[in-house]
């Protein structure tokens, strides 16, 4: 899309506006700017009147946005944030910074760590920090270069990229399974299960292969680290995703008796909108290739 500068409001008045809706009022705008109370109003004055609409309603000494200023409020923060983080990118640009990636340890321990010594080996210059955390991370607030992420990829406000299937699984150990290539539906009821918590995704995939989650013998564990660990002694029988059990399946720790082979959910590199620095684009290249 080609802007039409010649339309635009001067971005002093912009800005003005922008500081009193994210600040809640002129003073804060004022000090935040370092300008004066006098100077915001006026600011934001001459852009109601460019806009020939009320952007700001005052009542007394306080202030609130009216429903057009809410929705310029939203579209101007997303633009500065932008702006805001291409400046950062640009200044960091030569720093030795690391790569910030937040991701979960469950992925972090099976898929990333196998593979991060050719990374190293392509890229020693680039030092990585890995913030394993269950929890969905705000890049931009939690000063984030990059998360992985599990889901469909279809998150607002980011740039999803696919990095690797996240198809469901069930496997076990080969001990556990006394030399039976398979098991039958009925017998996988009748089994130990090992599971983990508060997962909806695993009880509607244990329910599409025709199994009763609620009368399955199941410990449940907190992450999916601690519940492929119990898989390899043989406690039971573990449901998860199959990106993070290929090293088990290959190396015989974890014979596979079920896979979904459904492309969604899976794992997806997620960037905030706008430019990158420059190891953070060799990391998402190599993590892609390394896929």
């Amino acid at each position: 899309m080609t802007i039409d500068w010649r339309d635009l409001p001067p971005l002093s008045a912009l800005r003005a506006f922008t500081a009193v809706a994210e600040l809640g009022g002129f003073s804060q705008a004022a000090r935040a700017l370092n300008v004066t109370h006098a100077a915001v109003a006026q600011q934001v004055r001459a852009l109601e009147g460019m806009l020939d609409t009320p952007l700001v309603a005052r009542d007394g000494r306080g202030m609130a946005l009216t429903a057009e200023g809410q929705q310029l409020a939203q579209s101007l923060g997303d633009g500065f944030g932008t702006i805001a983080a291409g400046v950062a990118a640009l200044k960091a640009g030569g720093s030795d910074r690391p790569v910030r990636i937040t991701l979960t340890a469950s992925f972090a321990t099976q898929w990333l760590m196998p593979r991060l010594k050719d990374f190293w080996d392509q890229h020693p210059d680039i030092a990585l920090s890995l913030h394993p955390d269950p929890r969905v991370s705000d890049l931009k607030r939690d000063g984030m270069d990059l998360g992985i992420r599990y889901g469909n990829g279809d998150w607002p406000g980011v740039t999803s990229r696919f990095l690797a299937p996240a198809r469901m699984a069930v496997a076990a150990a080969p001990a556990l399974l006394e030399g039976q290539p398979t098991l039958t539906l009925p017998e996988m009821q009748e089994m130990d299960w090992i599971l983990a918590r508060d997962w909806p995704e695993q009880e509607n995939y244990l329910a599409s292969l025709g199994l009763d989650p609620a009368r399955l013998s199941r410990t449940d564990f907190v992450n999916e680290e601690l519940s492929l660990a119990a898989a390899r002694q043989g406690l039971g029988l573990v449901v998860e995703s199959l990106a993070l059990m290929e090293d088990d399946l290959e190396e015989g720790r974890l014979i596979l008796l079920h896979d979904s082979k459904d492309h969604l959910p899976a794992y997806f590199i997620v960037t905030a909108p706008g430019p990158q620095r420059a190891a953070t684009r060799a990391f998402v290249k190599w993590l892609q290739a390394a896929a």
